[in-house]
């Protein structure tokens, strides 16, 4: 495990339980809606950062008989199942108490236990924000912005705290905004909808999370910078007259197997092309620490043009 990701994900997970704890208490003693919400949200959270933790672990197994190329998709299943979690608990309990708020409005008591919950849960929540945008800024390219990063991005447990942690802000200033209103209007129905604002936040982190997952899960390529270094590195290979065809795919965020297809010069006898792959695979090894597994095979390239001469030919007699 990375050491960046595991302080990440337990600084998350500290900062969590805490403010799970806080807003429990303070949901109880207030009768707030939006608070029982952001309650239900930082519990949620602390269970996703336990999962991701036993995900990380899991995917450090190493290749077995059973799973010869490694466990590493277990953190891209893991990541899965945090979203689902965050979508049917996190943003689905959300939404009922906060349509139960509004269609069944009570008043807050001891509204300032609120705003003192409020602020030590922002503060918090800003320091894991913090902690995890700096570790993701480290591992993101300098030229990629936070969205690409996240998008491209193949381990899921740096980007998913992130998301987490930014929707924990969010929903805070919603309970804040909520909670004020509430009181300055002495209508509960805003404290009720603030938590109808939480749970579509949630909502909406959830999908994020599962379709940045999802591809990850059924099997995504590596990088187009990976892709072309690897490229660059065979078609300099001796002997190589041309790539046929490189094929990646993640079995975790640092295991990449990689399937090359290669024509070789005519002339060449098989001894010659036996020396020349170990080579490639060492330097592909080397340059592109991830790749732990790489497939090579001989194969004739038929040209375009070539192909198509061929075909009228065929087709004219």
């Amino acid at each position: 495990m990375k050491s960046g990701a595991k302080k990440v994900i337990i600084a998350a997970l500290a900062a969590n339980l805490l403010i799970a704890a806080t807003k429990a208490v303070a949901a109880w003693l207030t009768g707030s809606s939006a608070i029982l919400s952001e309650a239900i949200h930082s519990l949620v959270d602390s269970g996703n950062q336990v999962l991701l933790l036993h995900g990380r672990r899991q995917a450090a197994r190493a290749p077995d008989e059973e799973f010869p190329f490694g466990h590493g998709k277990e953190i891209y299943f893991w990541s899965f199942v945090v979203s689902i979690l965050v979508f049917s608990l996190g943003s689905g309990l959300s939404l009922f108490e906060g349509i139960s708020h509004i269609l069944s409005p009570a008043g807050m008591r001891n509204v300032g236990v609120n705003y003192t919950i409020i602020a030590a849960s922002i503060i918090f929540e800003g320091i894991s924000w913090i902690v995890s945008i700096r570790e993701f800024r480290k591992a993101k390219a300098v030229s990629q912005s936070y969205l690409e990063a996240i998008r491209k991005g193949k381990d899921p447990s740096m980007f998913l705290v992130v998301l987490e942690d930014s929707a924990a802000l969010l929903g805070l200033f919603a309970a804040l905004a909520g909670i004020f209103l509430a009181e300055a209007t002495g209508n509960p129905v805003y404290d009720g909808a603030a938590s109808v604002v939480i749970g579509l936040i949630l909502g909406g982190t959830a999908i994020l999370i599962a379709k940045e997952t999802k591809g990850l899960l059924v099997g995504e390529a590596a990088s187009r910078e990976v892709i072309q270094t690897i490229r660059e590195i065979v078609s300099h290979g001796e002997h190589v007259e041309h790539v046929n065809e490189v094929l990646t795919l993640h079995m975790g965020p640092e295991y990449i197997v990689v399937t090359i297809s290669l024509d070789f010069v005519d002339e060449v006898s098989a001894g010659e092309v036996e020396r020349t792959v170990p080579l490639l695979e060492a330097e592909i090894k080397r340059r592109v620490p991830e790749v732990q597994k790489v497939f090579i095979e001989a194969e004739a390239w038929r040209r375009p043009k070539l192909r198509s001469k061929l075909l009228e030919g065929t087709v004219g007699k």
